[in-house]
């Protein structure tokens, strides 16, 4: 058993490390350079409701540093609040190139690629780029996504995010699965060399590519979209860029069940795109791993003293990815340190929620996802 606890220690411990090293090594790549072609771009921006922030979401994009280009907003609902708030825009830019598409026709299960289908006849412009609803962004935003299409070989360009939690306590643990979980285990793999992770968050892709890989339809029942379309756009012989671009993401949970739907839906999705090592995924669950090794191994007072090193190291990893996400913050740091046991523990629950049920809820709609990711909607 005591050596069981020090191998369980020196797996977890082997994690949280590798995972600070690709968070810090990412943070000090440079954004990139603009490139010397500025396409006219098309920026495809799905709507559905009036989100927290959507206000200021929605105008750092109508304030970029680009020479020209288009913002297509969409909605499925006639009486959709976020309408207003797009018309409140056209007022204050009147010489922005803005059109709403209102169209309730759906195309398949997947609502939100739905939604880009009907907005997509309105693009005027063969660089597209797809911005979620609750990503906020810097006036050099476009020239940076788009740099990379210059090269031919490129076939989408995407981000990493950072989410931005409003001050309710289930905002805050919900923004601690993206920024202190997910988004390190993405920079792992990509540190070690993976080139395949696209975020819905923000995609830039010609017009041509995504006509060849069968258009926004090809998603359309799929629940990992956007890892579809890397998929899709990898198999043309294109490659992914993950641009250096900061993306910050508003985080909004209203209540605990809310919390707990949110992270189904994406730990099934994980489970979709992986599931082989599906059932592994605990050991990238924080301090959760080295806690049971160093309760194991301890015991033993020949491996005691390297049992506590090893722990002591796993503990300074995980303040370190805690710490990573609030640079220069030592207040907030603080104020949420004692919500990472409880992040932590959730995900545990949810993890193993998704052994027992195949179900989704998306957008106040429930799913049945298939072992192929296909979504079908229940009554």
């Amino acid at each position: 058993m005591t050596i069981i606890g020090l191998v369980a220690l020196g797996l977890g411990t082997a994690y949280l490390v590798l995972a600070c090293v690709a968070v810090l090594v990412w943070k000090t790549r440079r954004s990139g350079a603009r490139s010397a072609l500025t396409p006219p771009v098309t920026v495809l921006q799905p709507l559905c409701g009036a989100e927290s922030g959507l206000y200021e979401n929605l105008r750092s994009l109508c304030v970029q540093d680009y020479p020209q280009f288009q913002i297509v907003y969409g909605v499925r609902d006639p009486g959709d609040p976020a309408i207003a708030v797009v018309e409140r825009l056209r007022r204050e830019f009147p010489s922005r190139q803005i059109d709403l598409v209102v169209n309730s026709q759906t195309h398949g299960n997947n609502f939100k690629v739905s939604n880009l289908v009907n907005m997509f006849a309105s693009a005027r412009y063969d660089v597209l780029t797809m911005v979620d609803s609750d990503v906020s962004v810097g006036p050099d935003y476009l020239a940076t996504v788009t740099a990379p299409l210059a090269h031919r070989d490129v076939g989408a360009v995407t981000c990493v995010y950072r989410d931005v939690p409003t001050a309710r306590l289930w905002s805050r643990l919900g923004a601690m699965y993206i920024n202190e979980w997910y988004m390190p285990a993405v920079l792992l793999a990509w540190l070690f060399g993976f080139r395949g992770y696209v975020s819905g968050q923000t995609i830039c892709i010609r017009r041509a590519t995504l006509q060849a890989i069968g258009g926004l339809r090809a998603l359309a029942n799929h629940l990992a979209d956007d890892f579809r379309l890397g998929e899709l756009v990898r198999s043309l012989g294109l490659r992914i860029v993950l641009a250096p671009y900061p993306l910050r993401a508003g985080h909004d949970e209203p209540d605990a069940g809310s919390l707990i739907r949110h992270e189904l839906r994406w730990m099934q999705t994980l489970r979709v795109l992986r599931p082989r090592s599906f059932c592994m995924l605990f050991l990238s669950f924080g301090l959760t791993l080295p806690i049971v090794g160093i309760t194991l191994a301890a015991v033993d007072p020949a491996l005691a003293s390297a049992a506590w090193a090893l722990f002591g190291t796993a503990a300074l990893a995980r303040v370190v990815l805690h710490a990573a996400q609030r640079p220069g913050d030592l207040r907030l740091l603080a104020a949420d340190l004692w919500l990472v046991p409880a992040h932590e523990l959730s995900i545990w629950m949810v993890w193993l929620g998704c052994f027992f049920t195949s179900r989704v809820t998306w957008r106040g709609h429930e799913f049945d996802v298939s072992a192929d990711g296909d979504l079908s909607l229940l009554p």
